[in-house]
């Protein structure tokens, strides 16, 4: 499967349960799929933009 594919079926799986996955959320998977992130600043990201501190 290939990256895309990957995130896609992520998102679907995702959205099912009723939230949505906006493109920027897409990108910062793309870069921890290709090893350009670590899962440390993913999280952080993440954490980032859903406002939790720490």
């Amino acid at each position: 499967m290939s990256m895309e594919e990957t995130i896609q079926t992520a998102v679907a799986f995702v959205e099912m349960e009723g939230y949505r996955i906006d493109e920027q959320s897409k990108e910062w998977c793309r870069l921890l799929y290709e090893n350009k992130i670590t899962i440390e600043q993913y999280i952080d990201l993440v954490k980032a933009k859903a406002g939790v501190n720490g």
